[in-house]
């Protein structure tokens, strides 16, 4: 070997002909980790979908029922979904503004009510067959502290989002253990990790969704034996200026993964965050990235988590920091809630003036 020069080996790839040994250590431990890594990820898919092969996706055969598909995310899935010829069923207690494209149906319903969604269930069996693919989507979310919200959006905020998801599985869950096939797909958030000022009661009732998620997986597994009956839960977020690596993530980070945890995308519900963009600071995924991932899984038949930007998919780790960086991050996000509230209720002063 040429004095200077170092050698290192792996999987075949050598790097003998580098002369700078600290370049090549950095290199190997590089490759070494991404092998390891990619590893990991294959293992963890294989984990999450009970080592069972997937079957060919098959938009003919497929029926897809989504909760809250008039506005926001819902509606953007829908069209995304109606665009490849998949029958859709959307559910909803707030009519769609607008055309419903071929191969969509609309039934007005309280997700709220078990009486309603048993009603609507039996005569989507009776005009279009079970559904194959359960969305949940709808949600809600009102702005104001503990003290300051109403009992009636705590309680609505609760119903939609965290009781709904169970009264639509009683009704539609059975059909797909029967089958031993389908797909279940629930929007969470980002809130299911991080706890917020001002949001707080949804910060409950999505933190709830991650539970229901891991809860409904042992269940099919181990109660009824449905090990082709897939599971998602969606996260999305905004992206966080305060994590400099986000490249390095985006490099490393496979999106396999695929259960839903959204926070700041493009919606209604978060107008009142949108209205004030220079002082909320962060920026805002449209719905058409959400619609695209799921979509992307969807079409894969595999299950496991959805994290949005892949830059957060490490979110889940945060329990595991120490304490006071955890704090930080809490404050963090807090703090940008805090002004926004600030600026909303000094415009209001302005009005009334």
């Amino acid at each position: 070997m040429i004095q200077g020069q170092t050698a290192i080996s792996f999987l075949g790839f050598s790097f003998s002909n580098l002369q700078y040994p600290l370049v090549t250590i950095i290199l190997g431990a590089a490759i070494i980790a991404i092998f390891f890594y990619s590893l990991h990820l294959k293992v963890t898919e294989l984990v999450l979908n009970n080592f069972q092969p997937t079957d060919p996706w098959i938009p003919e055969a497929e029926l897809v029922l989504l909760t809250g598909g008039s506005s926001g995310i819902g509606k953007q899935l829908m069209s995304d979904l109606a665009r490849q010829r998949i029958r859709i069923v959307m559910l909803d207690i707030q009519p769609p503004p607008f055309d419903l494209p071929d191969g969509v149906s609309f039934y007005k319903t309280d997700i709220t009510s078990a009486e309603a969604i048993a009603a609507v269930a039996t005569r989507i069996r009776d005009t279009h067959g079970d559904p194959t693919v359960l969305v949940s989507n709808a949600g809600v979310f009102h702005h104001g502290s503990i003290l300051e919200k109403p009992e009636q959006e705590i309680r609505q905020t609760f119903d939609v989002n965290a009781i709904a998801p169970f009264l639509l599985l009683k009704e539609f869950l059975p059909a797909l253990i029967r089958a031993n096939r389908g797909h279940v797909i629930t929007i969470a958030s980002m809130a299911s990790f991080v706890a917020v000022g001002e949001m707080v009661d949804y910060c409950c009732s999505k933190a709830s969704m991650l539970a229901f998620y891991e809860g409904l997986r042992l269940e099919l597994k181990y109660w009824y034996h449905a090990l082709n009956v897939r599971t998602r839960l969606a996260t999305v977020s905004f992206y966080i200026y305060m994590f400099p690596l986000e490249y390095i993530w985006l490099f490393l980070v496979d999106d396999s993964c695929s259960i839903v945890h959204p926070l700041w995308v493009e919606t209604p519900m978060i107008k009142g965050f949108t209205d004030h963009r220079t002082i909320f600071g962060q920026s805002i995924m449209s719905p058409s990235t959400v619609s695209e991932a799921i979509i992307d899984h969807l079409v894969s038949r595999k299950s496991g988590p959805i994290l949005l930007p892949r830059t957060l998919s490490l979110a889940g780790a945060l329990r595991a920091l120490p304490l006071w960086l955890q704090e930080y991050v809490r404050a963090y996000f807090s703090k940008v809630v805090r002004r926004v509230s600030d600026a909303r209720a000094a415009g209001k002063v302005q009005e009334r003036s």
